[in-house]
């Protein structure tokens, strides 16, 4: 690593100075960021949360984080009676104040985490059965219920969302990929961005998320080109900690050692990485904090089909690399057509790109055409229907219909790749065993992606539905408690978005409400124990 000066480091420790305030200048000074190479002492600043993450996961709950609270609007109605009467019970209590569980009992909706049911209908009441109700919440900004933070990210406020195909459109509706407090319609209107359909392009979506964070005055919190290397757990001695050190941390767990060693006791968060500068430099740094909130997203690590050949260059695995390929005109007059490897709606997406730039494609899938589970029966054809022209073609342009596969499509469904060859060959086989080669230009493999939680230990592989597994947003994510969002197998460890199955903005903000409910209250509790003079310092109870 090239390690950047002390005018650059000066520059970034001055910045944690201001975002925390002249009362806490000097202690900050002492130790936000070190080099990786000294070891943290016990008197340096802890963090009550550090974010990992700076897509809209990040962004909601640093807004809630910051105090925003959603009341229960004066003349709102909510068309569910039951939860209305529910929420005219507490009308001058915050939905933060109150008891998640007791208002989202009985909701149903398109996600598994019933916190997120519960938010997203009282954003978008009813959306599911197609009505445009207005939210029946206001917001308040209330100073007092400042939680102090940071958020870490990779690139600008919006995470995923800068670096997404931008010729293509949402799945989702503007509406739904809005942030509490904002209506993206209104802000598009503001700045005469005409929008022509309910659905947007990527681009508008990130340019949404950009503008929020400043227009929310969120900007304190983000920290961008920060890129995280580790996030690990301290330890003590408690035989070497005095009654002072002891009370660092009000909620320690002590682990007994199986060979009758010390007893050791489980304390806060580090959190090592770099921060990259205009120049490629790296700055490294190491934070402390309380709790640590995973909003990652999925995009970090591409699908792969662990097959022979796969690391070839011409095999690609984005819709990014796919397109900067055409544009510099590597496809330009090829007669071998590009294979797509896919059925979802990122690889329908790169069979649209391909036929609006007349490349022949072949596309290959597993699964059959009538499957239910396949996305496009769950789209209805008047609001998506250049997806269904795909999946229109997936059905009537087989192979088997269609043998000139030098046509402008042609689909090989119930198909395998067993391997891909140097000589830009692919060798496929059929769910009855058959193998067919086929030669092509370039490999386009979209079949979804992954978090990357290689910061974690065993790249949090403990923390998952499933022990010992990758985590991944549909078949084992991570394993939370449904209404604090927290780690049910790691203290102090909270996850939201897609890491806990809510892939949709629409429901990710309900992982934000919990984390954020539940981080109040072991704040209120702790200044409290303060107060008493039970406790003190850098921990949350």
């Amino acid at each position: 690593r090239t390690y950047s000066g002390t005018e650059t480091e000066g520059q970034l420790l001055n910045s944690f100075v201001q975002y925390f305030g002249d009362s806490l200048g000097r202690k900050i000074k002492r130790m936000p960021l070190i080099e990786e190479t000294v070891l943290p002492g016990d008197s340096l600043l802890t963090l009550p949360v550090v974010i990992i993450g700076n897509g809209p996961s990040g962004i909601c709950l640093s807004y809630l984080l910051s105090g925003y609270r959603p009341y229960l609007s004066p003349e709102a109605i909510h068309p569910n009676p039951i939860l209305h009467t529910k929420l005219e019970e507490a009308r001058h209590l915050s939905i933060v104040d109150q008891d998640l569980e007791y208002l989202s009992e009985g909701l149903e909706g398109r996600s598994s985490n019933p916190v997120a049911v519960l938010f997203d209908t009282l954003l978008h009441p009813d959306a599911d059965f197609g009505y445009d109700y207005p939210p029946v919440l206001h917001w308040k900004l209330e100073q007092h219920n400042y939680i102090p933070h940071i958020v870490l990210g990779k690139g600008p406020p919006g995470g995923a969302w800068h670096s997404m195909e931008g010729s293509m459109l949402t799945i989702s509706f503007g509406d739904w990929m809005e942030l509490p407090g904002l209506s993206f319609k209104e802000w598009a209107a503001s700045k005469r961005r005409n929008i022509k359909s309910d659905r947007v392009m990527p681009e508008e979506i990130a340019c949404y998320y950009k503008h929020y964070v400043k227009v929310m005055g969120l900007q304190k919190n983000f920290r961008d080109n920060v890129y995280i290397t580790s996030v690990s757990r301290l330890y003590r001695e408690e035989d070497d900690e005095g009654r002072s050190q002891q009370n660092e941390d009000i909620s320690t767990q002590h682990l007994e050692m199986e060979d009758g060693q010390k007893s050791l006791i489980k304390r806060n968060w580090e959190v090592r990485g770099y921060q990259r500068a205009t120049d490629g430099s790296h700055m490294p740094f190491c934070l402390f904090a309380e709790n640590v909130a995973l909003a990652t997203g999925t995009f970090d690590s591409p699908g792969r089909l662990q097959v022979e050949g796969e690391d070839f260059p011409f095999v690609l695995h984005s819709m990014s690399d796919f397109g900067a390929a055409i544009s510099k005109g590597k496809l330009r007059g090829k007669a071998d057509p590009v294979l797509i490897v896919g059925a979802g709606l990122t690889a329908a997406d790169a069979v649209l790109c391909a036929y609006n730039n007349n490349i022949p494609v072949v596309h290959v899938f597993r699964r059959r055409v009538t499957d239910t589970s396949l996305i496009f029966k769950q789209l209805p054809k008047k609001l998506y229907p250049e997806y269904h022209k795909v999946y229109h073609m997936m059905c009537t342009q087989s192979h088997n219909v269609d043998s000139n596969q030098h046509s402008a499509y042609t689909s090989f469904p119930e198909h395998n790749v067993l391997s891909f060859k140097p000589e830009m060959k692919c060798v496929l086989q059929s769910s009855s065993g058959l193998k067919k080669i086929l030669k092509f230009s370039v490999a386009l493999v979209l079949i979804g992606s992954h978090p990357n939680l290689f910061f974690l230990k065993d790249q949090g592989h403990s923390i998952g539905h499933h022990s010992n597994q990758p985590i991944t947003c549909k078949g084992n994510p991570i394993e939370i408690d449904p209404y604090t969002y927290e780690c049910t197998k790691e203290a102090n460890l909270f996850a939201l978005g897609p890491l806990v199955g809510d892939n949709f903005v629409r429901f990710l903000k309900g992982g934000a409400l919990g984390i954020a409910r539940c981080l109040a209250i072991r704040q209120k509790k702790k200044h409290e124990l303060i107060e008493s003079g039970d406790g003190g310092g850098d921990g949350v109870p």
